[in-house]
């Protein structure tokens, strides 16, 4: 009797066990690729309001991972926003890995490159740290508890145009291979582009910005944003129509209010309710049980 107490008390524990400690891996070796002369100079530190924790230098990009107790095959690899100018790290981005984790998600937060390289084309360093990250995550696959068939992103803001760039240009190759970890895909199997910014033409304001490639093949994807971001719902409209004409199975929605820059913290505004319809899109993805 006593050893079936035992058990039972066990069983009921267990759903509250912490998932494992974040363990942070540099995902450049012997350093970023094509970095320009004096980005030193740029170096700033990190500062933190007690609410959020701004990262505004990063040279030496790193992978962040959050397992779950019982992961559910799935990962997500996590690009917090900030404008390409600093990360806003907790916000948008280890507090989103924590949620992942409570659906049994495992989550690696991105420290992509900051501040801006190119003030006027500023992603694609980022995007050498995603397309290394993703195939980093993919090395890693069976270690982590993840289907590498299983494998997203979720990006806010600048992380979201990130996400949309990673999806549309995963296949581009343009830094020499580090490891056997670059034979593998950076392609994504499900993209989640909150809030996401930089979607639209500088020179034609109607227009999805010519960087943004979706064919039949491009992953399926969760859309949240609202009417009062500025003028970026439109453009998240835009990638919705393009997404449908091309058959790929995606949702989108736009909320009344909310401004940008939330994450996932609770407010009077239905927004708050995105994460809880994000799960159910991944659940209709057969993504998490």
């Amino acid at each position: 009797m006593k050893f079936l107490l035992t058990l039972i008390s066990i069983f009921a524990l267990a759903p509250l066990l912490p998932a494992a400690d974040p363990v942070e891996l540099k995902i450049w070796p012997d350093g970023a690729p094509d970095e320009p002369a004096g980005i030193g100079e740029k170096k700033k530190p990190t500062t933190d309001d007690g609410s959020t924790v701004r990262i505004a230098y990063v040279d030496e990009p790193t992978l962040t991972l959050y397992k779950p107790e019982e992961p559910n095959g799935t990962g997500v690899v996590i690009f917090p926003g900030g404008g390409y100018n600093i990360l806003a790290w907790n916000k948008e981005g280890t507090e989103i890995a924590e949620w992942f984790n409570r659906i049994g998600v495992t989550a690696a937060v991105l420290k992509y490159r900051v501040p801006r390289r190119d003030g006027k084309q500023p992603h694609p360093w980022p995007l050498q740290d995603a397309r290394r990250a993703m195939r980093l995550t993919r090395q890693h696959a069976e270690e982590w508890g993840i289907d590498p068939g299983k494998l997203g992103v979720l990006g806010f803001s600048a992380g979201g145009h990130l996400s949309v760039m990673l999806a549309s240009h995963w296949a581009t190759d343009d830094y020499p291979a580090v490891d056997e970890a670059d034979e593998l895909s950076a392609e994504p199997n499900f993209v989640i582009p909150i809030y996401p910014a930089y979607l639209g033409d500088a020179d034609d304001k109607d227009r999805l910005s010519p960087q943004v490639k979706v064919t039949r093949e491009t992953a399926p994807m969760f859309i949240a944003i609202t009417h009062d971001d500025s003028d970026r719902p439109v453009y998240a409209a835009l990638l919705y129509v393009a997404l449908k004409r091309a058959g790929v199975a995606s949702e989108l929605h736009i909320y009344n209010r909310g401004g940008h820059g939330y994450g996932l913290r609770p407010s009077e505004n239905a927004v708050s309710t995105w994460p809880a319809r994000c799960e159910d899109w991944l659940r209709s993805l057969k993504l998490v049980p």
